[in-house]
């Protein structure tokens, strides 16, 4: 069985699309919210100098994303 890949592993350019949200109640649903559901493709801008937060583009948007939840979303 191949590793999991999270959204935290992905390089800066690259794009993935997600595969599955990790995670319980308000932190899943957080995630959700901001667009970042099943299905979704999404690429990856840039990462603050210390690797967080993430920058992302997401359905035409830029958004910003902890380390931390970063973790709980699986890419393909």
């Amino acid at each position: 069985m191949r590793e999991m890949k999270t959204l935290r592993q992905v390089k800066i350019g690259e794009s993935a699309v997600i595969k599955k949200l990790h995670g319980e109640g308000a932190t899943k649903r957080r995630i959700m919210d901001m667009g970042l559901t099943r299905g979704t493709e999404v690429r990856v801008r840039k990462v603050a100098p210390l690797g967080d937060p993430m920058e992302l583009t997401v359905r035409g948007y830029e958004l910003s994303v902890r380390k931390g939840d970063a973790e709980l979303i699986e890419v393909e």
